[in-house]
């Protein structure tokens, strides 16, 4: 994935939205109408990282990672996609006036996908508040907003509510989606109409509306999924809960089967014996039915360090049953000096 690439095909009249739009979405919330469009958008920064060519993620999400974050507090906190800083070596922050200030990692959650930083001296913006992303229901008008103010953000409307599961062991309830897509989005603000945050972008999906063949547009987690785990992201850098164990294996449903597309380098799947092209067929000894399932009977088994007996199907045709010794996502990381 080129994070500085993406969505270069996106025309400049898709970004383009009219001061009137902007000040008339922000302003409907009373309590807001002292902020002015500069004020919100101005909090919205650029987030740019380099990783080591040995980390983990360097072949798949890069060695130089460019995208957005969100001031949220007056010390320089900034939410960001975790994508973009994790096993990252160095981090830069570049507010509104053009200046990039060091800053260092916080905190990456893997169950949510937030990340934190923190830079080295605050921001002269006014952060941004968080909103309440239960409000967001289908046919809700938004605004996304990437770093750069105005001539860089749209106005979009909320399509769809429903959990979202990634390949890379990951299931997010409740995720938010939106049309027109937004085509640099990692780390994009998500902004409710009293200029609150309500989201951080993820993702570019190509069934933002289910049911409706090719329906291009973003997935944002939820800003109320970071409520609960703020204070611990904050304090030690994890969230203040269990770890789920991890098997390093990555899949993909199709017509209710998971198929293993890619194994972890030095993962317990790849080290178990999983195969590329084998099908999941169980669990712990329950019989799994989609990658929500699969996740999810996985993640019941205990935490990290627990035995996981995954059953196959070859490509061949034999059924065979391996042992998988999971172990915590976080311990196969290789982390730079700016975590």
């Amino acid at each position: 994935m080129n994070l500085r690439t993406i969505g270069t095909r996106i025309t400049r009249k898709t970004l383009a939205i009219t001061a009137t739009c902007l000040a008339f979405l922000f302003t409907v919330g009373a309590a807001n109408a002292q902020n002015t469009v500069e004020d919100i958008l101005s909090a919205v920064v650029r987030v740019q990282t380099e990783i080591d060519a040995t980390a983990r993620t360097a072949g798949t999400l890069g060695s130089e990672r460019d995208g957005h974050g969100v001031v949220i507090d007056s010390s320089g906190l900034v939410l960001t996609i975790g994508y973009l800083i994790l096993e990252s070596s160095s981090v830069l922050v570049t507010g509104p006036d053009g200046v990039a200030l060091p800053a260092s990692v916080v905190a990456y959650d893997s169950e949510t996908g937030f990340g934190l930083v923190r830079t080295q001296q605050p921001i002269r913006v006014r952060p941004m508040r968080l909103g309440d992303s239960a409000q967001l229901n289908e046919g809700t008008g938004v605004i996304v907003a990437g770093f750069g103010g105005r001539r860089n953000t749209i106005r979009a409307k909320v399509v769809a509510r429903r959990e979202f599961a990634g390949y890379w062991e990951y299931l997010l309830p409740n995720a938010i989606f939106t049309q027109p897509p937004f085509p640099v989005f990692g780390g994009a603000a998500l902004i409710n109409h009293e200029g609150q945050l309500v989201g951080i972008g993820s993702l570019v999906v190509g069934d933002a509306k289910q049911g409706a063949g090719v329906n291009p547009g973003n997935m944002f987690i939820p800003i109320n999924a970071l409520k609960p785990i703020l204070g611990g992201l904050i304090d030690s850098g994890r969230a203040d809960r269990p770890a789920r164990p991890w098997i390093g294996v990555y899949t993909e449903e199709v017509r209710r089967r998971i198929f293993v597309t890619r194994l972890a380098s030095e993962g317990p799947g790849a080290a178990a014996g999983v195969r590329i092209g084998d099908i999941i067929v169980s669990v712990g000894g329950k019989s799994v039915s989609s990658m929500p399932d699969f996740y999810r009977k996985l993640w019941s088994l205990g935490a990290p360090g627990v035995e996981v007996p995954v059953t196959v199907l070859r490509q061949s045709g034999g059924i065979e049953t391996l042992t998988l010794y999971s172990r915590d996502r976080y311990g196969w990381y290789r982390t730079g000096k700016g975590n």
